[in-house]
């Protein structure tokens, strides 16, 4: 089943790259990019969007990355709290302490 997922990874990754170089190769077209206070040089539209495109991608790895991170404190942290309950119920004879709900 791995070997399946890397090989449609791979294709995917193969196809995503043949379109990119086909979109660049069928808009050539130079055009400014102005960003209000700045204008950059004429490039090729394919450029000004593959960047654009590529730049949103890594913005939302960045952000789901983030998400991830927090998402696992907080499970580590219910984890310690779980070994902790369970560590004060196996003491014969202890109350168990109560957190604050």
């Amino acid at each position: 089943m791995k070997a399946l997922r890397r090989i449609l990874t791979v294709l995917l990754a193969v196809a995503a790259i043949f379109v990119g170089v086909l979109f660049a190769l069928q808009n050539k077209a130079p055009v400014p990019l102005d960003m209000l206070v700045y204008t950059f040089a004429p490039r090729s539209l394919a450029l000004w969007v593959l960047l654009a495109f590529a730049l949103g991608g890594g913005a939302g790895l960045l952000v789901s990355s983030a998400i991830l991170l927090r998402g696992r404190t907080a499970l580590a942290n219910c984890r310690r709290q779980l070994a902790k309950a369970r560590q004060e119920l196996q003491q014969p004879g202890a109350v168990p302490a109560r957190t604050g709900d």
